[in-house]
């Protein structure tokens, strides 16, 4: 059985009025999540907020679930979360309206991520720092076809564009990737208002000082917004602690 500390925070950075991530922290369920809205006025507040409430109600724990539980409650969750984000948005008469989105269930020897869009998970084992999504951006196709570097992604004017979230089109695609855990694992999920303003070389730094998770969360929000702040930021770590 694997045991998972956490911390989570959100900050609205230094350039918006509004916070439109929202996140979850779920420990004895062994459920994560964060999720960026996106749409403008209240509607990428509600998105995201929807997401991490149909999460939340999936996976009523404890116990952790079985692997197959967790790959399934997964799964639904952003299916659920498509289908009332839609709705809301057609009662509400928004144009357009949705979230990215990270989701991270533990079972008893390993976890499921589901992802949509461009916000992030990194897992950091052994000093080694590895991003364990993919962006559905569109700069991250045009890195992908060695049109530009990763470091011209990071300030290309189109960086914001993304190619898929939850609540814009009636049938969702999500990466799902299943994984075993070990201790001293540590996980990060945030949304592109961090990797967008911090690099991650330093992000890595971080992970890697002796400090608290809230400690650490604290300093990669401060680190974000000394760079700009130019997003929200949103910041969940996780700890496997012990199996």
């Amino acid at each position: 059985m694997l045991r998972v500390q956490c911390f989570g925070k959100s900050d609205p950075g230094r350039k918006r009025s509004r916070n439109e991530d929202a996140f979850l922290l779920k420990p004895e369920s062994g459920l994560f999540a964060v999720a960026d809205g996106m749409g403008g006025e209240e509607g990428g507040e509600l998105a995201s907020r929807i997401f991490v409430e149909t999460a939340r109600e999936l996976f009523p724990g404890p116990p952790f679930p079985s692997e197959e539980e967790c790959h399934r409650s997964v799964q639904k969750a952003f299916a659920l979360a498509n289908e009332r984000i839609l709705e809301e948005a057609r009662k509400r008469q928004y144009r357009k309206m949705g979230c990215t989105a990270e989701l991270m269930a533990f079972h008893p020897t390993g976890f499921v991520l589901g992802h949509v869009g461009d916000s992030r998970a990194y897992l950091l084992r052994k000093g080694e720092l590895r991003q364990l999504t993919r962006d559905h951006s569109l700069v991250q196709e045009q890195v992908d076809e060695g049109l530009i570097t990763m470091e011209e992604a990071r300030w290309h004017s189109l960086r914001n564009v993304i190619l898929r979230a939850v609540g814009i089109e009636e049938t969702l695609a999500v990466d799902l990737l299943r994984s075993k855990g070990q201790a001293g694992d540590f996980f990060l999920l945030c949304s592109d208002g961090l990797t967008s303003m911090v690099e991650e070389g330093e992000i890595r730094k971080i992970l890697h000082r002796p400090l608290s998770l809230e400690e650490k969360t604290d300093l990669l929000i401060r680190e974000a917004n000394s760079a700009g702040g130019a997003d929200n930021i949103t910041v969940v770590l996780c700890e496997i602690t012990a199996t």
